[in-house]
């Protein structure tokens, strides 16, 4: 029977995980090979280049460009501090003279005879690279960063904002089905993890994170409510930038979809464990999908499995990842070998899948669907 090949989001109890740590440009590994390392060890640091201050000595001398080299106090390459005096006229009998002040701190990197602009760099900003899980170094790219890995429990979403972060996971529904409330989130929720079921509400998010909350995971959320979190419009660009303090990881998709029971009963497992998490995403060319990495105790030596391509077949768990039925779950129950036409008028291959919601049998194009891989 031929198999359809279609992407899965993950939720795996037991995996080894890779993370490359890249600095954004070359500068220096600390770590060694075989080093273990914890989440917030620094493995690699860099140096960025500080912010270019010009300055326009020919204007504020009254001179020609051609002169200023003759008048300068400040040599290039020398530092200059804040309201230091970088060139001066000699005035009129050693009185009234000009002076060019330095607007910022910094060093002289250039000065041109010809455009009367003097350049002030300021001091380099220093940037390292944290190991973000607890694992071992298992590879390095020379004067860039390294690769960790880990053996860990390995979950993502489907959507999410906010960066890295971690925090120990709390639990705030039992049930799939129960929504996150107001009432559910209090002073003991800061610097946690919260998980629920089906649904958050933009003012429960809101509380969440004035408490100090690291993130949330839940099954839906008000695709509307995110312009209010970040303030604009979230595009298919990457997402993982914005200027929240509470990682939001969505599961399943926009609206009140119920967290699918594996997800919520493995993350359940591990109340009160640290986990790494990240609401990163990309939907296009590239997919990036928010992460929730939960490095395991003890041994952690576990058989790494060569990756394999599972395609869907009767008995497979599919979520739709499509309007009208976005964020749904269910099991394909046939794979038509026959092309179908679509309301576009367009042919496509489809699959019959009996959604867990409904309890109805739809007709779905196959690439509108996202396999749950478990291991």
């Amino acid at each position: 029977m031929a198999h359809a090949y279609t992407p899965g989001l993950k939720v795996i109890p037991k995996t080894v995980v890779h993370k490359t740590r890249r600095l954004p440009l070359k500068g220096k590994v600390i770590v060694e090979v075989g080093a273990k390392v914890k989440a917030e060890d620094v493995v690699a640091t860099t140096n960025l280049p500080g912010n270019v201050v010009p300055v326009n000595l020919a204007n504020m001398l009254n001179i020609e460009a051609s002169e200023i080299p003759e008048l300068l106090i400040k040599k290039l390459g020398e530092t200059v501090e804040k309201e230091d005096i970088i060139a001066e006229t000699p005035g009129l009998f050693g009185l009234f003279k000009t002076k060019a002040i330095a607007p910022a701190t910094g060093t002289l990197e250039a000065v041109s005879s010809i455009t009367g602009q003097a350049i002030i760099r300021e001091a380099p900003v220093p940037v390292s690279v944290h190991a973000y899980i607890n694992g071992k170094v298992t590879g390095i790219i020379e004067d860039e960063g390294v690769e960790i890995s880990t053996a860990a429990s390995f979950i993502q979403g489907i959507f999410g904002i906010g960066g890295e972060r971690r925090g120990e996971i709390k639990i705030l529904t039992k049930e799939t089905t129960t929504p996150i409330t107001e009432d559910m989130i209090s002073d003991d929720c800061k610097g946690k993890v919260l998980v629920g079921g089906s649904f958050l509400s933009y003012k429960a998010f809101m509380k969440a994170q004035r408490l100090g909350a690291i993130g949330i995971v839940v099954g839906g959320f008000n695709y509307s409510d995110i312009k209010k979190i970040v303030g604009y419009d979230i595009g298919v660009a990457i997402t993982g930038q914005e200027d929240v303090k509470t990682t939001l990881i969505i599961t399943e998709g926009f609206g009140e979809v119920h967290m699918a029971d594996q997800t919520l009963k493995l993350l359940s497992s591990h109340e009160g464990k640290v986990a790494s998490i990240n609401g990163a995403t990309q939907i296009r060319a590239g997919v990036i999908r928010p992460e929730i990495i939960i490095p395991l105790d003890g041994d952690t030596k576990l058989k790494e499995e060569k990756a394999e391509l599972f395609g869907m077949e009767p008995g497979t768990e599919v979520r739709v990842i499509r309007a009208p039925y976005f964020g749904m779950l269910g099991e394909v129950t046939d794979l038509p070998h026959e092309l179908q036409r679509l309301e576009s008028g367009s042919l496509a291959r489809v699959a019959k899948v009996k959604l867990y919601e409904t309890k109805k049998e739809v007709l779905l194009p196959r690439a509108n669907l996202e396999m749950i891989e478990k291991k």
